[in-house]
């Protein structure tokens, strides 16, 4: 009894202790829809497990949260913890000293050897100093396509570009609608950023986004890209929803042929009970050029002045890359994790065609990682403006492209 005693005794002082050290830390990212909320549910788990307490601030859309988490910042409220796109978007934090040099939890944590492909860890680190956790790998070159919308319309499915293009007549004809496109910006930017990856020689959009070359963004090669999105502008003329989910729900409904986004859709197919190969397909690169953007999520951590906050801070940054914590996350996202050393045969037919590219190297640095936020919001407000409006051509809007390309840092 004395021993049973003492034994009691001892798990009671552990659980003070624990509690006592236990910490609410406030987490801010845009990861709101269906299948994006089962994936950070899997974070929040982990986190909990360590005794602390993830305190959800989710804020719906990457646009408008990324405001509020510098307001926040910059104004001296910062938050625990928040999820921006590894790239350049943290730039002017960091330059700033808001945020915190994480590089002693990722040298204890061996993220260098572990980080696949390194330059996902290369953009969380200025001057030598790592300042992010990379926690997946997200590309943008995906057309998702319908099967029951094309049995439908008594078509075969797609396998490339073209053959969707050549096949939007006759879904629409079928009471469909051809390509599901959301009303705001960064979709209809992203969209052709993805053609401008994929239909075209890859040179190109290297041309453009790193080197900043105007000549190459007037040229006839980017002109084909152009052509393209008025193809997809015109695919998605009756496309009338605002969210990029809503757009993807579209396609699980058999409303629409197909969609162009990014592996974050396949959490949205998940959650509708979808099978991959069965209910919809997923044609990495348009099906034209089998490629993915090494673009993806992180999490920064600003500076902040409590001890136990701080400490809270180094738990979440060092099981964010844990192996069970990348597979539970990634599997429920429908990104790639950002370990090539992890076990992922449980991944659906779409993920394993990205892991194999992933594998055979076929990937391109993504636009957030080349060019600037203040690059980026020029360019949305561009396509914004070319897909509400039929009557901006073409070559009108490549010739605004170029200027925009010839101020780019």
């Amino acid at each position: 009894m004395k021993t049973i005693y003492k034994l009691l005794v001892v798990v009671t002082l552990i659980c003070a202790v624990t509690a006592a050290f236990a910490e609410d830390l406030e987490v801010m990212h845009w990861w709101t829809s269906g299948g994006e909320a089962a994936a950070v549910a899997e974070f929040a788990k982990a986190f909990d497990a360590t005794g602390n307490h993830w305190v959800d601030a989710a804020i719906v859309g990457g646009e408008a949260a990324r405001a509020v988490m510098v307001s926040r910042i910059t104004g001296g409220d910062p938050m625990g913890a928040f999820q921006f796109n590894h790239g350049r978007q943290a730039e002017e934090l960091i330059q700033a000293g808001l945020l915190r040099d994480i590089t002693d939890i990722a040298e204890a944590q061996g993220w260098k050897d572990i980080v696949n492909p390194p330059t996902l860890l290369d953009a969380c680190t200025v001057d030598g100093r790592i300042y992010c956790a990379p926690v997946n790998i997200h590309s943008w070159q995906w057309l998702w396509l319908s099967h029951k919308a094309f049995e439908d319309a008594g078509l075969p499915v797609p396998t490339n570009w073209d053959e969707f293009v050549a096949a939007a007549p006759a879904l629409e004809a079928a009471g469909k609608l051809p390509l599901a496109m959301g009303q705001q910006g960064w979709q209809q930017s992203g969209a052709f950023n993805v053609m401008m990856a994929t239909l075209v020689p890859q040179e190109i959009y290297l041309a453009v986004y790193k080197d900043k070359n105007p000549e190459v963004a007037g040229g006839e090669e980017v002109a084909k890209v152009f052509k393209a999105a008025a193809d997809a502008r015109a695919m998605s003329a009756k496309s009338t929803v605002q969210n990029w989910n809503d757009a993807t729900n579209l396609v699980i409904t058999a409303q629409a042929g197909g969609q162009i986004m990014g592996d974050w859709a396949q959490g949205e197919f998940a959650v509708a009970g979808q099978v991959a190969g069965t209910d919809y397909s997923c044609l990495p690169g348009l099906g034209v050029t089998e490629m993915l953007d090494t673009g993806g999520d992180a999490f920064y951590f600003p500076v902040l002045k409590d001890e136990a906050q701080i400490a809270a801070q180094g738990e979440l940054a060092a099981l964010l890359l844990k192996p069970e914590v990348q597979v539970a996350f990634n599997l429920k996202k429908g990104s790639l994790p950002v370990r090539g050393d992890i076990d992922m045969s449980t991944a659906n037919a779409c993920m394993q065609k990205g892991l194999a590219l992933l594998a055979e190297g076929k990937i391109l640095p993504s636009t957030g990682q080349l060019i600037t936020p203040d690059t980026s919001n020029q360019i949305n407000t561009l396509f914004a403006e070319f897909f509400a409006d039929p009557s901006m051509t073409p070559e009108d809007a490549q010739k605004q492209f170029v200027s925009i390309i010839e101020t780019a840092e």
